[in-house]
């Protein structure tokens, strides 16, 4: 399949890029990597009559460790998360989220401020943004703003950003001392789009839980934060009946789809029990760090 008809312009500022998608009046889009884009044109799903390529963008593919937070540029790919020792060192649950995106090639191109801006429900980075408190720099002719993820992704495919704004680069404030993560995701084959997806931190101080964090995607119409069942670890140890409650509660608050590759019980069933594998990954990784 062809894409329709369009206009290709190569923006060499994110001043240029914005001022042509104001211009546009809501007819252009973005591409960079162009995983998430270039299908949805052959599709005939969008039609767009002017592409924007903002590659050549000095300044927006970067890592920066900026002291009490990693800033990362919205054209870093995702292989550079999946490699980056900063990460590794700071943020190894994004690291291992970066192993299960689709395949090398993919990795190698797709782009941090794509996927954040094209918000798939079963995409991986949404759902870390939300995990770590992540907070997206937006640049439109008007000048720039900031907007947390947890205002961001607004539902399926569907995010908080104007016609004429950019994502320029998003912000990952670093773990808590003594902080434990976990991260699991089931697909039916390697490389797919998740079945379901649970990414959890704890943090734990003389024995107890501290703070808690647990993401899910593949399970809802966007990435989700499941805030009721962070409640119910706070100040306790994650035994076993505490844990069994904590994933009962985390089954109850997703709305899963039944599609062609699985059904909602079976969606819902395995959140279930991907937060108790990623949550028991996160008790054990904290509790090794207060040893």
């Amino acid at each position: 399949m062809k894409p329709p008809p369009f206009e290709y312009r190569v923006a060499d500022s994110v001043e240029a890029a914005v001022a042509t998608l104001a211009g546009a009046g809501g007819e252009a889009k973005i591409i960079a990597g162009g995983q998430s884009l270039v299908p949805m044109l052959n599709f005939r799903l969008l039609r767009p009559a002017i592409l924007v390529d903002i590659n050549r963008i000095p300044g927006l593919a970067f890592i920066e460790d900026a002291g009490e937070a990693i800033r990362i540029g919205a054209l870093t790919r995702h292989r550079q998360l999946e490699t980056s020792p900063v990460i590794a060192e700071h943020l190894a649950v994004l690291r291992a989220a970066m192993t299960h995106v689709a395949h090398l090639a993919i990795r190698n191109r797709g782009t941090i401020g794509g996927s954040l801006s094209h918000a798939d429900p079963a995409a991986e980075l949404p759902m870390m943004a939300l995990l770590l408190n992540a907070t997206l720099g937006i640049a439109s002719p008007a000048g720039r703003r900031t907007i947390a993820a947890r205002d961001f992704f607004l539902g399926a495919l569907s995010v908080a950003l104007e016609a004429d704004e950019l994502v320029t680069e998003v912000t990952f404030p670093k773990l808590p001392a003594n902080t434990g993560w976990g991260f699991e995701e089931v697909s039916r084959r390697h490389g797919d789009f998740a079945l379901a997806a649970v990414a959890a931190t704890l943090t734990v101080a003389d024995g107890a839980i501290t703070q808690a964090r647990i993401a899910i995607a593949g399970a809802d119409e966007r990435a989700l934060r499941v805030s009721d069942a962070e409640a119910l670890l706070l100040g306790k140890a994650l035994e076993p009946p505490l844990l069994d409650v904590a994933c009962e509660t985390v089954r109850a608050c997703v709305t899963p789809n039944s599609d062609l590759h699985a059904s909602a019980d079976y969606r819902r069933h395995l959140v279930g029990v991907l937060s108790g594998k990623a949550l028991t990954s996160a008790w054990q990784r904290a509790r090794g760090a207060t040893a």
